[in-house]
């Protein structure tokens, strides 16, 4: 595996004006990183990289690199693009195994990270490094939100998280699990108990419905609902799936591993949300697609569609008459999900745009003071990589903000 890492790293050009870090949302050094590493530097290599991007063990895994780093490179122009995605995974894993973590001196603040993804993981870490004590809090007993429940095992393994929960004990971050903000506890109790800042990551749980009969059947699912714990689930053995994004594609392979024989995604137009590389994955494990399925509503004998009409460009022009039911045992809907609205309920002055997405300033302050937020709860369901990238640039603000109401 080395071996061929290290001969991937060795068709880096090192370009003087990288595209593949431009294209990359949160700038990855990556010929810097490749020449550590061909230098036999792994653990500089790695600490270059986790210091840019705490998460860049799972951008290395779960991000489009199609779109993003391979993407620009310009050995893709004309051939194979360097795949730096392998060899950060490489380098990036075993730094996480083996670095070493020296606990800052305290500077006495204490600071609440409320949501453990992507989002709510970077900005604690950042906080940390920086010596503020960090609680985080969330309403589920893992750490990685999205990360640990919607993103299937076989696609992000679990023990990666396991790992990212010593770095939080190292650091002296300390997890409250199983805790909900705007039930027993709210954002005000944390001011009334000297936390000097707040960070929102509570990212995008609560799947949107189509407003259309027969959402409540027995037989019907959220697909964000069915990720968390699918093994609770008897779907039999026809599944239809609504939607044709991410979360779909890993509902579709999902189901296909826990025993569905005919898997078929369902989108009224087209248009794939999905990543390529994820829909040819579905594909490979026989997920199958149907374009031009306007869903209307669910029966228990399964979904009951219009069938669309295209033009030449493939455009939906309009729709048979007569609808059709595709006989299903259960159906899937995966078409987005939303912010939970517990937090807008029990904030006074915490206000949010007409999608349930909290607004914030340019430095990421919430419409409440010392209230931060970044990530999906900010910007809608979004990519781990930007995530990341927003909390990081949100953590320094938050730094910011506690440093000048000390002064």
């Amino acid at each position: 595996m080395a071996l061929r890492i290290m001969t991937e790293a060795n068709r880096c050009l090192q370009c003087k004006k990288p595209m593949c870090q431009q294209g990359c949302p949160i700038h990855t050094p990556i010929p810097q990183a490749i020449a550590l590493f061909k230098e036999n530097r792994l653990m500089d290599a790695g600490k270059m990289l986790f210091e840019n991007n705490p998460m860049s063990v799972i951008c290395s895994i779960v991000c489009d690199h199609e779109a993003q780093c391979a993407g620009h490179c310009v050995l893709g122009r004309k051939g194979s693009p360097v795949t730096f995605y392998h060899i950060e995974r490489f380098i990036s894993e075993a730094y996480l195994d083996r670095m070493k973590i020296e606990r800052p001196a305290s500077k006495g603040k204490k600071t609440a990270v409320i949501g453990a993804g992507p989002a709510g993981l970077t900005a604690a870490i950042e906080l940390a490094k920086e010596g503020y004590e960090v609680t985080l809090f969330d309403d589920n007993d893992h750490i990685g939100g999205m990360l640990y429940y919607g993103i299937p095992d076989f696609r992000l393994p679990k023990n990666l998280l396991t790992k990212y929960l010593k770095i939080l004990n190292r650091l002296g971050i300390q997890f409250r699990p199983n805790t909900s903000f705007g039930e027993s506890l709210r954002i005000g109790d944390l001011f009334r108990d000297h936390y000097e800042s707040v960070f929102i990551g509570t990212g995008v749980w609560r799947p949107k419905t189509l407003g259309i009969k027969g959402e409540s059947l027995a037989n019907v699912h959220f697909g964000v609902s069915y990720l968390a714990n699918p093994d609770a689930y008897e779907l039999g053995d026809k599944v239809a799936i609504i939607g044709m994004g991410n979360v779909a594609m890993d509902v579709a392979r999902t189901a296909l591993r826990h025993g569905a024989q005919q898997v078929t995604l369902y989108a009224r137009s087209k248009r794939i949300a999905a990543s390529r590389h994820e829909m040819e994955y579905a594909q490979l494990d026989g997920a199958e697609f149907s374009f031009g399925y306007a869903i209307q509503e669910i029966l228990p004998e399964g979904p009951v569609f219009k069938l669309a009409k295209f033009d030449e460009s493939d455009k939906v022009i309009g729709y048979e008459e007569e609808p059709v039911l595709v006989p299903a045992d259960a159906t899937i809907l995966a078409v987005s999900q939303a912010p939970k609205n517990r937090l807008l309920l029990t904030t006074e002055g915490l206000e949010a745009n007409d999608r349930g997405l909290l607004v914030t300033d340019e430095n990421g302050m919430t419409t409440v003071p010392g209230v931060f937020a970044a990530g999906d709860v900010v910007h809608g369901s979004h990519t781990v990589v930007d995530a990341a990238d927003e909390a990081r640039k949100t953590a320094r603000a938050m730094i910011r903000y506690m440093e000048q109401e000390k002064e």
